[in-house]
């Protein structure tokens, strides 16, 4: 495990971890054994319940949005960067609560919009949430996600939906009782954690399982971090 987080963290290619951690054939072979029997995702469920219990998770402010990683050497879930002259790249869209920690994660094409990837977001809540009756939630997204469908989508799930209206683009509102707290920057923080971990720079695993394992155990790292501010 030591090996695998050295490859997260540096971004190294298997064969050049040094050999204090084994060889790198050994290492993949156990990562790819890991990555089939869910221990990846079972240790950022972990770091979440253990984040849940020693500081509870601020289910009331969450936030949702999308970041393009390259990904050269293509494989599922990847299509043409919009931002990066058509090259491969990879979508990564991240939910976090108020404090910035990851509660849901999923992947796709990079060219893929943010909204299309909304639902199966808000379905990948790693623990189980509060009860919307009992708990209300709120979501913040940017204007990527304008429209009637991203407003459904989270709605159905017993979302508040906050969304940038395109009539305030150009223009600040006026806001009563002076500044209030910022909420949707938040996850754009979660995102800038994920990228201090080299292998996430730019996708390295042609197997969509191979990348979410990687992410997942990245996510437990910053869950685990968080416990102990």
């Amino acid at each position: 495990m030591a090996g695998i987080l050295y490859v997260l963290r540096t971004g190294c290619q298997w064969n050049a971890v040094p050999r204090e951690y084994g060889s790198g054939k050994t290492l993949h072979r156990y990562f790819q054994r890991w990555t089939r029997a869910g221990v990846f995702k079972k240790l950022w469920k972990s770091g979440l319940e253990e984040y849940a219990e020693l500081k509870g998770i601020d289910w009331k402010w969450q936030a949702a949005d999308g970041a393009i990683t390259k990904a050269p050497l293509g494989g599922p879930a990847t299509g043409a960067n919009p931002t990066d002259r058509g090259k491969r790249g990879t979508k990564r869209s991240m939910l976090a609560e108020a404090q910035g920690v990851p509660i849901a994660l999923e992947v796709g094409p990079a060219q893929r919009p943010d909204v299309k990837l909304l639902a199966a977001t808000l379905e990948a809540v790693v623990v189980e949430p509060p009860d919307p009756t009992e708990q209300k939630q709120h979501v913040g997204l940017d204007k990527a996600y304008a429209g009637e469908p991203a407003q459904h989508l989270a709605e159905e799930k017993g979302y508040e939906v906050h969304i940038p209206d395109k009539a305030n683009a150009t223009k600040k509102r006026k806001r009563k009782g002076g500044r209030r707290k910022a909420r949707r920057w938040v996850v754009e923080v979660t995102h800038s954690w994920l990228n201090r971990f080299r292998r996430l720079l730019v996708r390295g695993e042609k197997k969509t399982s191979n990348y979410l394992s990687m992410l997942y155990f990245a996510c437990a790292i910053i869950c685990w971090r968080k416990c102990e501010v």
